[in-house]
């Protein structure tokens, strides 16, 4: 028999029918490495063969939110190091999980409470009930430390509204919960004050009623989002064919009084595709795409990890960009190459070809 890997990072109980797993790592907020990765495959392994749970939970501990994503700090030393077998089983144990919360034979609920970026939304992301509060904060924010969206983010990007997912995995834009609703990244609002109701409703309901009609009666109406407010001018500009045509679609619009004052306007979005890396933003365009036509998040899930992989091994941008934004904290990153008119003609093509083994038997 297997041994079921064990993490004090990783809390998990039943309640009841209710099977719980809690990432307990609050002063990383939640961020993940391989062991609590495996922690948390072998806990749904268990209560998958559990008869009596009937749902899971995942939620954490920390204050400031659910999960920041993959511990990149801990990523960034095995990529200098050149430790690459050791990246991809963080990325194909990562990968795994998350196909399997969204294959999980009972309703899975997510507290996406607070910071919910990444790593962290391949966590939430997948469940079938997905709970964000007034605090929550979601990004999808690879391409700003060099690499792009995976996780199964590039399945959700791709299933967003319109072009919705294009400017969101490009610009690495946050969401509020009014946001992540309308983008397909969330499905109830519920205040951070209620989430413990909920969570007690979750174990003790004597009622057949599913998690998600439970979670109903204590959903509230978020705002209007302001990703709704801007689909026109982010849908004009993100179907561009290429990220040059995009930006200067940006640039013309960013002159129309209509959006100057808003707070997403094409300027900001054209400010932040400035400070992104030139390689990481023509992959990500091409990957969202990609991911559109793809049959299933498995297929989204194995070309991400062709793409990750292809950026670890081969690409300077993503040490750089952990670097830049994690590890000196100097937010000055040395792209290279610095601008889209150095880009090889083929680099698309060169990360889309990247081999690696299957991910999936």
């Amino acid at each position: 028999m297997t041994p079921i890997a064990r993490d004090d990072r990783v809390l998990v109980r039943k309640h009841s029918a209710l099977g719980r797993i809690t990432l307990d790592r609050p002063r990383a907020i939640g961020a993940v490495d391989t062991p609590m990765l495996d922690a948390i495959t072998d806990a749904l392994a268990e209560m998958r063969a559990d008869s009596d749970i009937d749902t899971i939970l995942l939620d954490a501990t920390s204050d400031r939110g659910f999960c920041s994503g993959g511990d990149i700090r801990q990523l960034h030393g095995r990529i200098a190091e050149g430790d690459f077998d050791a990246v991809e089983r963080f990325f194909r144990t990562e990968y795994r999980l998350n196909a399997a919360i969204a294959e999980f034979p009972v309703p899975v609920v997510a507290f996406a409470d607070g910071i919910t970026m990444g790593g962290g939304i391949g966590l939430a992301g997948p469940a079938q009930v997905r709970i964000v509060t007034e605090t929550s904060r979601l990004a999808m924010p690879e391409t700003r430390i060099g690499f792009t969206p995976d996780a199964g983010g590039s399945w959700l990007l791709a299933h967003a509204p319109g072009r919705i997912g294009e400017y969101l995995a490009l610009t690495s834009d946050t969401m509020d919960a009014a946001d992540a609703i309308y983008a397909g990244f969330a499905d109830h609002f519920v205040r951070r004050d209620d989430l413990a109701a909920v969570r007690e409703a979750l174990e003790t309901r004597a009622d057949p009623a599913t998690p998600g009609e439970l979670v109903l009666l204590f959903d509230e109406t978020p705002d209007e989002s302001d990703l709704r407010a801007a689909r026109e001018w982010i849908d004009d500009a993100f179907a561009r064919e290429t990220v040059v045509e995009v930006r200067e679609r940006l640039r013309e619009l960013a002159s129309d009084p209509r959006w100057q004052d808003a707070r997403r306007s094409p300027a900001a979005a054209l400010a932040a595709l400035d400070e992104r890396p030139p390689t990481a933003l023509a992959v990500t365009l091409a990957a969202i795409r990609s991911a559109r036509a793809l049959p299933n998040q498995r297929a989204a899930l194995e070309q991400e990890l062709r793409l990750v992989m292809w950026f670890a091994r081969e690409q300077p941008d993503m040490l750089e960009g952990i670097r830049a934004q994690m590890i000196d904290k100097d937010q000055s990153p040395r792209w290279n190459p610095a601008t889209l008119d150095a880009l090889e003609l083929d680099i698309v093509g060169q990360a889309f070809r990247h081999e690696v083994r299957p991910l999936f038997d």
